[in-house]
């Protein structure tokens, strides 16, 4: 018989990350940009991230006015990927308990869904390391 429980795990593990998404809130964003070295690349315009799911497919794309960035990746595999300063690299990519993680060169990321937001965290390492946080609205 299904309870409240077996309904709630149901829908977490099919709910798609698929959608566009506006910039809602953030947290430590200019220490971020420091952390990594791309303090130039600071904006005041709502970031859109939009991300296509098919299955264990993703393609994740991130624009302002003047600049997008996008990486194509598959769950379970060894992925190349774009920096973004634009540099290549190779890291795997996975998907546990509904969030999506990644090792950037400079940063760890993971990126979940929360109450339909996304919710993307960067975190430098180190003693001194940042943790940012952008929770970006479903538009």
């Amino acid at each position: 018989m299904w309870n409240e429980l077996s309904w709630l795990l149901l829908y977490f593990s099919i709910m798609s990350f698929t959608g566009k998404y506006e910039l809602e809130s953030q947290e430590n964003y200019v220490e971020f940009l420091e952390a990594v070295g791309l303090l130039s690349a600071k904006t005041d315009h709502k970031v859109i991230t939009e991300v296509q799911q098919d299955g264990d497919n993703f393609t994740w794309t991130q624009t302002t006015p003047g600049w997008s960035w996008s990486n194509t990746c598959t769950v379970g595999k060894e992925c190349e990927l774009l920096t973004m300063k634009r540099e290549k690299f190779t890291a795997p990519v996975t998907l546990e308990n509904g969030k999506i993680s990644i090792q950037f060169p400079q940063y760890h990321f993971t990126s979940e869904i929360v109450e339909d937001k996304l919710v993307m965290t960067c975190v430098t390492p180190g003693e001194k390391g940042v943790t940012f946080i952008r929770v970006n609205k479903r538009i």
